[in-house]
């Protein structure tokens, strides 16, 4: 593998083991496992804290679905009330 090819860019420089004239002569693999490790860790933590925050809504609009649901039956229940009109003539 050539490494100075555009195709083969490396994007963490400090994965290249270069010769003493400081041109890329190998990939450093055992640099790569601890990277994707890190890269994999990052977004574990990304997704815990969009589960808490899904969790949040969901409570969230569980309380709101309720408040709909009781206003809802005041709203019905006034409604039924026959409303009588007082003449006083």
């Amino acid at each position: 593998m050539i490494l100075n090819k555009p195709s083969c860019r490396i994007k963490n420089p400090n994965l290249v083991a270069r010769n003493s004239h400081g041109q890329p002569e190998s990939v450093r693999y055992e640099m790569v496992n601890a990277m994707l490790l890190n890269e994999f860790l990052k977004e574990h933590r990304t997704v815990q804290e969009q589960q808490k925050e899904i969790d949040s809504l969901k409570g969230e609009l569980k309380e709101q679905r309720t408040l709909i649901q009781k206003v809802s039956a005041q709203l019905e229940v006034s409604k039924a009330k026959p409303q009588t009109a007082v003449n006083n003539q």
